[in-house]
């Protein structure tokens, strides 16, 4: 696809990252995070939101508070967060790169969708994006012990998929998701939404 650069050979499935992968949101949920921290008083750096991109809400919120020596509530700031990111999700686009990657796959290719976000937001985005259908499998934070950078998630859709690790493809954004994606013996896609908006001719 224009502005993906894709690695050789063929693939029996395809697993996507969500926030920033398949969807331009990231943006979006840095909102929701500084809408849930400010009754705090937490400061939540662009270096530290993205470096950390990929990490439950929960396991952030445990981060944030080591950093700062803060003792927010993890369930109640993790809940403000999503339901802030739930009431901004109408400004959240598809990347159309990947958007199209995923629905123009090679026949009989599998597709599942590997995120470190709650399922209920994931799903919801996936819905709101018209992409649900095409998913064969959604894995969320609640479906794995170890998150990215450990290969528990993209081996977690392997095997739901019956596909082996090697066959798999992820479409990712993320240095930690990269990681994951490199453990666990897949090969990978980089995507970075704000380098393919400049790629695209304007309108």
């Amino acid at each position: 696809m224009p502005g993906l650069v894709f690695p050789s050979g063929s693939f029996d499935a395809y697993l996507f990252d969500c926030d920033g992968t398949i969807a331009d949101s990231m943006p979006v949920h840095r909102r929701a995070w500084l809408e849930a921290l400010a009754p705090h008083g937490c400061d939540f750096t662009i270096e530290d939101f993205y470096g950390w991109a990929g990490t439950p809400t929960d396991q952030i919120v445990e981060l944030l508070n080591r950093k700062y020596g803060l003792l927010m509530p993890v369930a109640e700031v993790s809940a403000a967060k999503e339901e802030a990111y739930y009431r901004l999700m109408p400004t959240v686009r598809g990347v159309p790169e990947v958007v199209a990657a995923l629905r123009d796959a090679p026949p009989r290719t599998k597709r599942a969708v590997v995120s470190g976000s709650p399922r209920v937001s994931v799903e919801k985005t996936l819905e709101f994006l018209g992409l649900r259908r095409y998913i064969d499998v959604v894995i969320a934070a609640e479906d794995y012990a170890r998150p990215k950078p450990a290969p528990d998630p993209f081996l977690e859709a392997a095997r739901r998929l019956g596909v082996e690790p090697a066959q798999c493809l992820v479409f990712e954004d993320a240095v930690l998701g990269i990681e994951s994606a490199r453990a666990a013996g897949m090969k990978w896609v980089l995507v970075d939404p704000q380098a393919l908006r400049a790629e695209r001719p304007e309108p």
